[in-house]
């Protein structure tokens, strides 16, 4: 493919943005060679700026589920535009998002009683851990490595794929004191986490966990160990936060929570809520949102909280998510699952959850721990990476990285990544 439009573009980009790239993935560190420059996004489908055409896995890091520019979104958007773009006070489409998703999730997570919304879904977790320390008077955060949870400086301690992708344990210019608190354990190990909580149970403020770690390969962990979470939390009186940013509305409406049956105390969301704006939010129970200001001593404010724009993209979206579009997504990634799998000559496996898939080193089980991942494998990832960019399929530039599918995505579409992924060779 001729790239020379992309090329120019990133020589020229490097002038003024650091490194090239406005976030650290994009710059195609982990995998080498030069990010491509996209134009333009249609279905399943991206056209970069030389006008090569791209079967999208990607989906923008997660938020378009139902593809690019849908046309309910799009419309919303456009009619949006004739009233206002911001307004800084309050307005209509905020309550009714605010509606839609509070009632649409608590049909299964009851604990889902108030949301708010931000513009992020790193604001949004920091806005909930502060809620969290707030609302029971305690300091110590409990987060697991490899779950990452967005750039606030007291998260990124073994943080997941950004890091890892760089080789960077933490980020500098994090304070130590700004981590004191923060308390990392592995994942899947029951062990630690009761004795943690037998040593400092009643200094604990809460446990924040992505509920399918998707930032650091895709770590799934079982029902069990995720009941247990809510158990211990509940017995101590910390709080469990379900960082759902990236896996929310994935799986169905009402995300992990509603998939595993556990009622978290606070959801944190993001992607999908903004229909490919950006838009963050945090929910949970009335008791504790209502810590938060104006009602209660927790402060949190933001310029751009609920603007109409990103709240007419949000009613669109999360509108189309029906019972029968996740069952649709679920028929798909069951065949992409199944039929990669079948093929031996592959150094990889894909595991799966909902329209969340991952490729894992097939020498070796599939990782639910960040330190069972196969490092030396990311080199065949960045060779196989490009042996499907140069045949027009965009995965994401990371072997650390999950990859996503759209309802837009049909069998053949599918059919045209297996056949690629077939005639790959080490």
């Amino acid at each position: 493919m001729n790239r020379a439009r992309s090329e120019s573009l990133f020589q020229e980009a490097c002038h003024y943005l650091p490194g090239g790239v406005n976030s650290p993935v994009r710059a195609f560190r982990s995998v080498g060679g030069t990010p491509v420059f996209m134009q333009k996004g249609e279905g399943c489908y991206l056209t970069d700026v030389d006008g090569n055409r791209y079967l999208d896995f990607c989906c923008s890091w997660g938020p378009l589920i139902t593809g690019h520019r849908p046309a309910p979104i799009v419309k919303a958007l456009r009619e949006q535009i004739d009233e206002c773009l911001t307004l800084g006070t309050p307005n209509p489409k905020e309550v009714e998002l605010a509606r839609l998703l509070v009632e649409g999730v608590a049909r299964d997570v009851k604990s889902v009683q108030r949301v708010r919304f931000v513009s992020s879904g790193t604001e949004a977790v920091m806005s909930a851990l502060r809620l969290a320390r707030g609302f029971t008077g305690r300091k110590r955060i409990v987060k697991f490595d490899g779950c990452y949870h967005g750039h606030s400086d007291a998260l990124l301690v073994k943080a997941g794929s950004g890091l890892v992708t760089f080789g960077q344990p933490d980020s500098a210019g994090v304070p130590e004191d700004f981590v004191r608190d923060t308390i990392v354990l592995p994942l899947a190990d029951r062990e630690a986490v009761e004795q943690l909580f037998a040593r400092e149970g009643d200094q604990i403020a809460c446990i924040i966990i992505e509920p399918v770690p998707a930032n650091n390969g895709l770590l799934i962990q079982t029902p069990e160990y995720l009941k247990f979470l809510r158990e211990i939390t509940a017995r101590h009186g910390a709080l469990l936060i379900f960082d759902e940013v990236i896996n929310g509305f994935r799986l169905q409406f009402s995300g992990a929570a509603g998939y595993y049956g556990i009622e978290p105390d606070l959801i944190t969301y993001g992607k999908i809520i903004g229909g490919g704006m950006p838009v963050g939010a945090f929910a949970g129970r009335a008791e504790i949102l209502e810590k938060i200001a104006p009602l209660g001593p927790v402060y949190q404010a933001g310029t751009l909280s609920g603007n109409p724009m990103a709240m007419a993209a949000g009613l669109a979206q999360l509108s189309m998510l029906t019972p029968e579009l996740y069952a649709g997504l679920e028929e798909k990634g069951r065949y992409l699952e199944e039929q990669f799998n079948r093929m031996d000559n592959l150094p990889f496996r894909m595991c799966r959850v909902g329209s969340i898939f991952w490729f894992y080193d097939a020498a070796h089980e599939r990782p639910v721990r960040a330190d069972q991942i196969d490092r030396e494998s990311m080199k065949t990832y960045a060779a196989f990476f490009h042996h499907c960019l140069d045949r027009g399929v965009y995965l994401a530039p990371s072997g650390y990285e999950v990859g996503f599918l759209s309802t837009p995505v049909q069998r053949s579409d599918l059919d045209l990544f297996l056949s690629i992924a077939s005639e790959f060779r080490r």
